[in-house]
């Protein structure tokens, strides 16, 4: 099976300038210059792919430049020749499994990989469309964490993630197959002072809830508060608690140190999530999964 894409020859000379551009997205230096992004494996490149046709038809921006795959990985997957087809600004070409694996950042590539553009997204932007869930990242700097937490936005149905100076560079090729694929499904406002998006969320309405496990607030009680104000119960928080229905930004902080003082000086309350084990803590990706998910239900039930 073949791409439909100039009739050209399958590509096998790993040396080629292409193939050294395409690994140059490997690194930040790379991807700064080009304004482009590597997308590797099936998942990641048929959401790129379902994204850029959906925003083509829209009239928009491009989400994708070009695929490079082999043969064997469109015999597993006809689904991209068909993909192809219906996006034809993007420029396909068959590679050898060689060429993949130098152009590929992982060890044992799947076979295909997408150079998609990064697309700006201003803070403004994200604020006109009235978001009411939000993950705010504050130097995490762990590439698999941070996409942990953004493909748990995606799944919780946050309107956005915004990643703070600091943090790590969502487009480092470890953070996007960490997002598997989320990265196309939200918008993301990256490199952003978080005063200015503290602010800015602030201004538009927004309930700043610091995820911190010394927080005075417990997010158990309020979820329970929350149950109880949609049964008609008599469960009510603490006075001056937050409220989970409200619209929400989360701030979830650095793997090693949390969020620091100032940091949390921004919120308007400091959330603890539970433990009822013997753990000392919570990796930064699942307790940011449990505090989106207890805000989804909530704002979902109300």
């Amino acid at each position: 099976m073949n791409l439909p894409a100039d009739n050209e020859e399958t590509m096998t000379n790993v040396r080629a300038e292409k193939v050294r551009e395409v690994a140059r997205l490997a690194t930040r230096t790379g991807r700064a210059r080009s304004g482009e992004f590597l997308a590797e494996g099936p998942q990641a490149v048929r959401e790129a792919m379902k994204a850029h046709i959906a925003r083509e038809a829209e009239g928009k921006d491009a989400v994708v430049r070009s695929i490079f795959a082999t043969d064997d990985c469109l015999d597993r997957y006809p689904e991209f020749e068909e993909m192809v087809a219906k996006a034809p600004g993007v420029r396909a070409r068959l590679v050898s499994p060689e060429v993949l694996a130098a152009m590929a950042d992982t060890v044992t590539p799947q076979g295909i990989v997408a150079v998609c553009v990064i697309p700006e997204v201003k803070l403004e932007e994200v604020l006109a469309a009235k978001p009411r869930l939000v993950a705010v990242l504050c130097r995490v700097q762990d590439p698999g964490n941070a996409g942990t937490i953004l493909r748990a936005a995606d799944a919780a149905g946050a309107d956005a993630v915004v990643i703070t100076n600091g943090s790590v560079d969502i487009y480092n090729p470890k953070a996007v197959r960490s997002t598997v694929g989320s990265l196309f499904h939200l918008p993301i406002v990256s490199n952003v002072a978080l005063s200015e998006a503290i602010a800015a969320l602030k201004g538009q309405g927004s309930t700043i809830l610091a995820a911190d496990g010394y927080g005075t607030a417990d997010l158990d009680a309020l979820q329970d508060a929350s149950a109880a104000r949609r049964t008609g119960g008599k469960f009510e928080s603490a006075e001056g608690d937050p409220v989970l229905e409200e619209p929400t930004a989360w701030l979830f902080g650095n793997e090693g140190q949390g969020l620091n003082e100032d940091e949390l000086s921004r919120a308007d309350h400091r959330v603890a999530v539970p433990l009822y084990g013997i753990a000392e803590s919570l990796n930064v990706s699942t307790a940011a999964t449990v505090c989106m998910y207890a805000s989804a239900r909530a704002q979902r039930r109300g």
